[in-house]
């Protein structure tokens, strides 16, 4: 019997009621049991394996792109009915384009089908209280597409316990150079500078200084001898100064070359010239910008795509490949755990999830021990000292 033939048999089977209930009741135990032990708060799939599927089982391309959609919604319900928090799918890559035009407009259309079915008629996203995010480029899809999938959105927009990424149409390399692109441009605009207290003991000390240099410059160039000034005169001209923040300066004025004199004053001669000084250059010195040294990575991820989905933990891929493919490349961290499945994704399902859950939460209460003894050690070792 061929293969076709085994699936078919074994679909049948498992379409039939009693086993259908069996099987229902199977995996609400199974997934119970797993809630008892950590989750993964965001799990991200690479759906490859639909056109080989299709392939493999001589029907269509398009009928193995709409098995893959079947898969979705079984695997969306998996993990948003086990405690998943964000689920990120790979629908569409840049890339794709390159492919044929009858497989591109078939996966928008496909995309604008499915999305609204799961928006307007699917109770699964309304019972997790799903909301769908579109990451990608947007203004690479075309007009009708990018209407019903912005209707999409704006009908789960009030759901708020679970998120459905989409990346359509996405590449990692593009949203790193995008996040690139808008820290740059926010580091690039001046910051307002803060406003001072105008009786800071700063703003005291600068009027005081100001105050005696200029003392000091109409004695050395006034031909009379004037009585010095007291210290109680200095300080109290210098909080006369505060009051009015044009009185520090009024005996400086602005020459055509860029330069700040005396003024002539009742007690200086108006031919007596006090020496030049250069003028600072005000715009410059008040235009500030962000420091590019305070760039890190964090700031590149607040201006990811995900940059409010918590970080991820789990990417998973069908198909036996065992490459990125250019996803999710800035999330992956040094806790996230990637799998590669020799499984087609129309074929994916619990029992394929189940065994990764299961050794994700093994490894996740392995790091948590390791973590709780070096947290004993340093509080034996501070305690000895």
């Amino acid at each position: 019997m061929s293969s076709a033939h085994l699936t078919h048999v074994r679909r049948w089977l498992l379409q039939s009621p009693p086993v259908e209930w069996g099987m229902q009741r199977l995996r609400e135990l199974l997934i119970g049991a797993l809630r008892q032990g950590p989750i993964p708060r965001h799990v991200a799939f690479v759906m490859d394996g639909n056109r080989r599927y299709a392939r493999d089982h001589a029907i269509e391309t398009v009928e193995g792109h709409n098995l893959g959609f079947e898969a979705l919604a079984r695997m969306l319900e998996v993990c948003y009915k086990s405690g998943v928090q964000v689920v990120t799918i790979y629908a569409f890559s840049i890339e794709n384009f390159k492919r044929s035009k009858y497989e591109v407009n078939h996966l928008m259309d496909m995309a604008k089908i499915k999305l609204l079915q799961f928006a307007q008629h699917g109770e699964l996203l309304q019972r997790y209280g799903a909301k769908i995010r579109i990451l990608g480029q947007r203004d690479l899809i075309k007009p009708d597409v990018l209407e019903a999938i912005d209707r999409a959105v704006e009908m789960t927009s009030g759901n708020g316990r679970a998120v459905l990424n989409v990346c359509f149409p996405y590449t990692s390399r593009d949203e790193i150079t995008t996040a690139i692109r808008s820290t740059v441009s926010s580091y690039s605009q001046p910051t307002r500078p803060h406003l001072k207290r105008p009786f800071s003991e700063s703003h005291i000390t600068r009027n005081i200084r100001t105050r005696q240099l200029s003392s000091v410059a109409e004695e050395q160039y006034r031909p009379q001898p004037i009585l010095p000034q007291s210290s109680e005169d200095s300080y109290a001209s210098a909080f006369t100064d505060v009051e009015s923040e044009e009185s520090s300066l009024e005996s400086l004025e602005m020459t055509d070359h860029g330069t700040v004199e005396k003024a002539p004053s009742s007690r200086t001669s108006a031919n007596t010239s006090p020496p030049s000084y250069p003028l600072p250059n005000h715009k410059t010195s008040s235009t500030n910008y962000p420091d590019p040294e305070r760039i890190t990575s964090q700031t590149i991820t607040s201006h990811t795509f995900t940059s409010d989905a918590p970080p991820l933990d789990l990417l998973i891929r069908t198909s036996g490949v065992e490459r990125l493919s250019d996803f999710m490349l800035w999330q992956c961290h040094e806790h996230t755990r990637i799998v590669f499945l020799d499984c087609l994704w129309p074929e994916f399902d619990l029992w394929h999830f189940l065994p990764v859950l299961v050794e994700w939460q093994w490894e996740r209460r392995k790091d948590e021990e390791a973590e709780a003894a070096r947290d004993r050690t340093g509080r034996r070792g501070l305690k000895a000292a």
